[in-house]
């Protein structure tokens, strides 16, 4: 029997779905994913004064603090991506977020324009040390990671199928695939998938009037309506990798098959690419 919740996190709603077990067990096994999926927005959110990120915005200029384990993993995959990429998804994009709006304005002193991923020192035994003083955002790749805990918790449990949706993020495995339509926008064509265990995340550029993604490398808006969904082995990694497809198709691909994934990439006239492994 199947057992399905839903809860606000995230920023989105976030349901998860369970099948092969008990409804006790199954419940019992859903409460602990909203757990661990309380606990990544706790620690990696922006405005929260209590996170990670706020304490790492307080501290001056190469102290060092110390995070919990699951920040400093997404951190390092974070600065891993913005390496391969040569900068066309950076954490520290967050004040030009906040100029724009589309972040809160911080209680802390303000982060530096000329600050890159370059500038996040990761140090062993969960410690981080700015060079200088930055503003992360983690909010994409932290929703990933966030579906990806929620579904080890889930499949830890013993669940024979099980799937945890956040949105624009969804991770699943099963016996068997199950047919997804990847919705950007408008698109009435949208290209239907078969998800195994696997994962697949989608970002979508929708209005000229007030662009959500920024460009890192230039500090630039994306006007032009695209969209972008990201097919991949975990949830972190394709939130990630729709930022660079969007900023830059041709580095994108390259990052994509270093990854074995593949995107699903839909221009301003509706026109459908793939790129990356498939």
């Amino acid at each position: 029997m199947e057992i399905a919740r839903a809860r606000p996190w995230l920023g989105t709603l976030v349901e998860m779905r369970v099948d092969g077990l008990a409804e006790a067990r199954a419940i019992t096994a859903i409460e602990a994913a909203f757990a661990e999926v309380a606990a990544v927005h706790r620690l990696m959110s922006f405005h929260d004064a209590a996170s990670d990120l706020s304490r790492l915005h307080r501290a001056r200029v190469g102290a060092v603090v110390r995070v919990d384990a699951r920040t400093w993993a997404v951190l390092d995959a974070a600065c891993a991506l913005a390496e391969e990429s040569d900068g066309r998804f950076d954490p520290t994009i967050a004040p030009r977020l906040v100029e724009r709006g589309l972040l809160p304005m911080p209680a802390a002193s303000r982060g530096s324009a000329s600050a890159s991923w370059r500038d996040i020192e990761l140090l062993p035994r969960r410690r981080v040390r700015l060079r200088q003083r930055a503003w992360i955002d983690l909010g994409g790749i932290a929703k990933g990671h966030a579906v990806d805990r929620a579904l080890a918790c889930l499949r830890a449990a013993g669940a024979a199928t099980a799937s945890v949706n956040a949105g624009g993020d969804l991770a699943r495995y099963g016996i068997e695939p199950e047919r997804i339509a990847l919705r950007h926008g408008d698109a009435g064509d949208a290209p239907v998938i078969e998800l195994g265990d696997a994962a697949v995340a989608t970002s979508v550029v929708a209005t000229r009037a007030r662009a959500a993604h920024v460009n890192p490398r230039s500090g630039r808006a994306l006007r032009a309506r695209r969209a972008v969904s990201v097919l991949a082995a975990d949830c972190m990694i394709a939130d990630a990798l729709t930022k660079v497809v969007l900023a830059d198709a041709r580095v994108g691909e390259r990052v994509l098959r270093r990854h074995r994934a593949t995107a699903c990439l839909r221009d301003g006239e509706r026109r459908w690419r793939i790129l990356g492994a498939a």
